[in-house]
């Protein structure tokens, strides 16, 4: 996976393609997907979720230019590999997640790979961030907002990145947005698809 998918496509970091071959991407996935779990797809999980594809949890983590005990937000915890991914690289991560369900889901696999100590997954409507555990060095949001939610850039600390898919609901083009001071840059990177981002500053519950 991580040369034919990932160095091959251009993930240049080193410490990210480490830790993406290190955290075994078939704890994060059903039984059902198991001979699909290193495969270059995004699976579906439950509640009607995604694991994204390696590359793409690739590609938002390089962006991201995670380093050790930087403050991440994660918007989607999922089944949790993401968050799995970052805490790998030593970032100390806060997870949002709307479905209970998912979020007690991944607290155990986190827990079982020894990983939690540096995730603390929230369950709540991820789109408005999490203003009391701000600012944060990185926020990496795993579902499509229809826009830039306005709260999540103010969130970030100066120097602090926010990388989130933004679009219809069926494309989207991934965001870069680097905060300088009181200025905000952003960057396009990139076409992608995400399950939509459902909440105050998302998308509401009936969009497919």
């Amino acid at each position: 996976m991580v040369e034919r998918q990932l160095r091959r496509r251009g993930i240049r970091d080193e410490r990210v393609l480490a830790a993406l071959g290190t955290v075994p991407r078939e704890r994060f996935v059903p039984p059902a997907m198991l001979s699909h779990a290193y495969s270059d797809d995004a699976l579906p999980i439950a509640s009607g979720q995604s694991i994204s594809q390696p590359y793409m949890v690739a590609r938002m983590t390089e962006l991201l230019e995670p380093q050790p005990a930087m403050r991440v937000l994660e918007v989607g915890t999922g089944s949790g590999y993401q968050a799995a991914v970052l805490a790998q690289l030593g970032c100390l991560v806060v997870s949002m997640e709307r479905h209970a369900e998912l979020a007690d889901a991944a607290r155990a696999r986190l827990e079982d790979l020894g990983l939690a100590f540096r995730v603390r997954i929230v369950v709540g409507d991820g789109s408005v961030g999490r203003p009391e555990d701000a600012p944060f060095g990185g926020i990496v949001v795993t579902a499509a907002a229809p826009r830039i939610p306005d709260a999540l850039p103010g969130q970030l600390a100066d120097g602090g990145r926010l990388v989130i898919p933004v679009g219809a609901p069926r494309r989207q083009e991934l965001m870069l947005v680097v905060r300088h001071g009181d200025e905000f840059e952003r960057q396009e990177c990139g076409a992608c698809v995400f399950v939509p981002l459902v909440g105050a500053s998302g998308f509401s519950e009936d969009v497919k």
